[in-house]
């Protein structure tokens, strides 16, 4: 039984192919797409109603060159977002669970505000890994820890998302097979587990979205700090 709970979390497999390409190709063909009238309809309307709010939230305080990623970050903060969502339906599978995946979206977006930082003002980039007024006995200790605080900075994007993401759909099934035993002993019991169960589900949405959010934010941050 304890097995099966994580069971979840392997990538399906049709005939021995990885589903995984066709779970990451899913989410874009949901997205609504402009017609050529002049008036779209209204899921259209919210849908860029939504993307023009997080557009201005992320690079409102950014400069003009950090402009260039709007398109990049807007289109991976919605692809997140749809992945998240749809792992909570039943009998499907979330991709974002994957500490590889995520680690695939992490490592490069990351490696590549550093690398902008250190062509555009290298002298900047630097300093940021010896804080100034540091004593000098504390400099070469100073710059072994900002060094590693750098490096470690993917690893958290990665993770973080993965362990809540992970951690939510655990107990989601736990809840929900503590219901299903618990309703032919306790039915007044199992019926306060699943209005519990509801809330969790209704709280694992909330999670799915503000997981994409912070995930973004955090590599919006990233690169303001290079530019």
């Amino acid at each position: 039984m304890i097995l099966s709970f994580f069971d979840q979390f392997m990538s399906p497999t049709l005939l021995g192919v990885p589903l995984m390409a066709l779970a990451l190709i899913l989410p874009w063909v949901l997205y609504f797409n402009t017609g050529p009238r002049w008036l779209n309809n209204r899921a259209s309307s919210i849908q860029a109603l939504f993307i023009n709010w997080f557009t201005k939230q992320i690079f409102l305080p950014m400069s003009l060159g950090g402009h260039k990623w709007a398109m990049l970050l807007t289109s991976l903060m919605l692809f997140l977002i749809s992945l998240n969502m749809l792992g909570l339906l039943p009998y499907t599978f979330t991709p974002t669970t994957q500490l590889s995946l995520n680690m695939g979206f992490a490592v490069p977006l990351w490696l590549a505000t550093v690398i902008i930082g250190m062509r555009n003002q290298p002298t900047h980039a630097l300093s940021h890994l010896l804080p100034e007024g540091t004593p000098t006995p504390l400099i070469p200790m100073l710059i072994i820890i900002e060094t590693i605080s750098l490096l470690i900075r993917p690893f958290a994007l990665g993770v973080r998302l993965t362990a809540n993401l992970t951690a939510g759909h655990l107990l989601i099934q736990l809840i929900a097979t503590a219901a299903f035993v618990l309703f032919p002993i306790m039915p007044s019991v199992a019926i306060l587990t699943s209005l519990l169960l509801l809330l969790l589900t209704l709280l694992e949405v909330a999670v799915a979205m503000i997981q994409a959010y912070v995930f973004v934010m955090l590599l919006s941050l990233y690169l303001q700090e290079n530019l």
